[in-house]
């Protein structure tokens, strides 16, 4: 069948092979800019345009959305907004559309007086439908879907953009599995993906989406969002701010769990109806979660949540003492602990028994000083002495004397949350990557600003800098891995092998060798003489979180590349891999953590290799003999990163809570 692209149309399917609408007369576009066939409308955007399913004939007959812009508005502004708000709507896909929970913009173009974007196709079905089918959503679902939509609301905030429009129809659920199919007398199309198929909430329709200055402001007298859904400010001031999404997602949650629209509501009692929701549940939630809608729902933007690391604060909250009847009934029964991931947006949701040790006889002193998670450690020897350098999402780089423990001084340079921190061996410089895309680079003794990298397209997850200290490499979301020159800063190369976002990145001890981990599950070891990946790792199961390099040991002799040592990666998938450089053969698979593990780094030596993960310990490997030494208990969060003191005595770890604990390594 062929689809007249007549906006006006009341019959748009025709037969194949006829040039004319058999409805409305028009000339009809077999193929719309020569290789997308449109097969039927989708949604009609009541005088707007329509919004249509087609296939690529290019790629395969891969599915894809086709939206048409056929505005009938009365006034040259208002036709003129029409298509600033269409053209918007393609600039924020493709800037955003890297993310996999936002659809990747394919076309943007003009044909026949009508304006197109085309864009990837989601095989799944909104969250109102949803509603509509299955009824409404429990606590548990609620949580997770909390959980699965504040970080891609972190990440279109980082950038600059507001969606403006948040609500059940405005978000998407791909289905685990192919479900639709596209049949024509060509072809039977089923279940075609840009990316690994996987049940994941989507968010959609950026067309109301703004970016973000000091504030967004529309034309006086208009407004931009949804009654009900929107807040006070947004369609009274025509103002715009991540808290305003946040309100949005609120009241989008507190329609799933009750089923009663908020547009209902605002219709007839205004925005009395955010102090009294909890009267419309079907059912009691807790009262932490109560408390999160509380604060997602405030009238006064002010007593609102700021932005979407302060939801996930809340919605992992501290554990009560050993001490309290409440953890000792959990102790008991078990219970329902919201994880909270850094930096790579990755969450868990599930039941484990809690294990606090109150005595630790490892623990030396644990640092308070951030306000948010620690994403980051480093340690360096330094002309001060040992220095450790520590980063968060609160945007501040703190360093801090090792022995000592007391802190040196803040650094409040970056704009963005610190996702990642490393130290020159020189003792010089420490760097950080952050969200807003740039390397920092400052003077490790005095904290002063040296220089800013720019260069990257998305948030910088990962800086490592090379044994003589004259190169920085860094990797980042966007997929890709930077060589820069220290301490001059100027880039040298731009590595492109991975299909995902980049997770880790770190040196071999002779610096001609680096590796990388991804996102895409697997590890690269790159040559930095010729910029060529030398062998790509795969085992692992899930994402990579991160890679480090033995400096010393090996389970081969020296190969024909010069390679010699071990390469330990930890994933998502709660294991640590051991991979013979050399050969690239996998050596050994540590089990023993129970949950992801986030950050992995061996001794000066290479004799221990530590792992700490999100079920809150850390974990001390031989490497030679391939068992367990012992397991380190205090922290009371997800452990995020992880570093030896130069001589390996003390290990540093960072924690989701804020804290940073030091331990006494004890050799045997």
């Amino acid at each position: 069948m062929l689809c007249c692209l007549n906006p006006d149309c009341l019959n748009p399917l025709n037969p194949d092979r006829i040039t004319n609408c058999q409805s409305c007369g028009a000339p009809l576009i077999p193929l719309l800019r020569g290789h997308y066939r449109i097969i039927q409308v989708l949604s009609d955007e009541g005088g707007f345009g329509r919004t249509y399913l087609a296939e690529d004939v290019d790629k395969l007959k891969e599915p894809c959305v086709v939206k048409q812009l056929a505005p009938k508005v009365q006034g040259t502004w208002a036709l003129k907004k029409a298509v600033e708000s269409f053209q918007q709507e393609a600039q924020r896909l493709q800037e955003l559309g890297k993310h996999s929970q936002i659809p990747t913009l394919l076309a943007y173009f003009e044909e026949d007086n009508y304006l197109y974007l085309v864009q990837e196709f989601i095989d799944g079905q909104t969250l109102l439908k949803e509603l509509r089918q299955q009824g409404t959503y429990h606590e548990t679902k609620i949580r997770q879907l909390l959980l699965d939509l504040l970080p891609v609301l972190k990440f279109i905030h980082e950038r600059g953009v507001i969606h403006r429009d948040i609500k059940p129809q405005n978000i998407m659920r791909r289905f685990a599995e192919p479900q639709f199919t596209i049949r024509s007398n060509y072809s039977s199309v089923s279940g075609h993906k840009r990316r690994e198929t996987k049940e994941e909430l989507v968010l959609i329709d950026f067309g109301a989406s703004k970016q973000l200055s000091a504030t967004v402001r529309t034309k006086p007298g208009t407004t931009i969002g949804t009654r009900g859904y929107s807040p006070l400010e947004q369609l009274q001031d025509g103002e715009a701010h991540p808290a305003s999404d946040l309100f949005s997602l609120g009241a989008t949650c507190f329609h799933l769990i009750s089923g009663v629209s908020p547009g209902a509501l605002w219709a007839e009692n205004g925005y009395s109806w955010v102090s009294s929701w909890q009267q419309y549940l079907k059912r009691p939630i807790s009262q932490d979660l109560a408390e999160i809608f509380d604060k997602l729902l405030k009238k006064d933007i002010q007593e609102r949540y700021q932005s979407a690391d302060e939801v996930l604060i809340d919605l992992a909250p501290q554990l009560p003492s050993p001490q309290s009847p409440t953890l000792r009934r959990r102790l008991l029964a078990g219970t329902a602990i919201i994880l909270l991931g850094f930096g790579g947006f990755w969450y868990i949701n599930s039941f484990y028994p809690l294990n606090l040790t109150a005595e630790n006889n490892f623990l030396m002193k644990t640092l308070n000083g951030h306000s948010n998670v620690v994403t980051s450690v480093a340690v360096s020897s330094t002309s001060n002495g040992i220095t450790l350098a520590s980063g968060s999402f609160d945007t501040t780089l703190k360093l801090w004397n090792l022995t000592t423990g007391k802190e040196i001084v803040t650094i409040e340079g970056n704009a963005a949350s610190v996702y990642s921190v490393a130290t020159s061996p020189d003792g010089r410089i420490v760097a950080n990557g952050n969200g807003h895309n740039t390397i920092k680079l400052w003077n490790l003794v005095t904290g002063q600003e040296i220089r800013t990298l720019y260069g990257h397209s998305s948030l910088v997850e990962s800086v490592a800098i090379s044994p003589d200290s004259k190169m920085l490499a860094s990797g980042s979301f966007d997929g890709t891995i930077k060589l820069w020159e220290l301490p001059s800063g100027n880039e040298i190369a731009t590595l492109n092998s991975h299909s995902s976002a980049v997770k880790s990145v770190a040196f071999g001890p002779n610096g001609q060798t680096l590796a990388s981990g991804s996102e895409d599950k697997t590890i690269k070891l790159w040559n930095l003489k010729n910029k060529q990946v030398i062998r790509t790792f795969k085992g692992h199961s899930q994402p990579i979180r991160s890679v480090a390099i033995s400096p010393i040991l090996s389970e081969s002799p020296l190969s024909k590349e010069g390679l010699v040592g071990i390469l330990a990666s930890s994933s998502a998938d709660n294991t640590i891999k051991l991979w013979d450089i050399a050969t690239g053969q996998e050596i050994y698979t540590f089990v023993g953590h129970s949950y992801s593990v986030n950050s992995v780094a061996f001794t000066s030596d290479g004799k221990i290799l530590a792992s700490g993960s999100s079920d809150h310990t850390i974990k001390l490997w031989d490497v030679t003999t391939k068992r367990e030494i012992r397991t380190l208990k205090g922290h009371s969060k997800e452990v995020t990163s992880l570093a030896f003191s130069p001589n390996g005595n003390i290990l540093v770890s960072g924690c989701a809570d804020g804290t940073i604990n030091l331990w006494r390594v004890v050799r045997w």
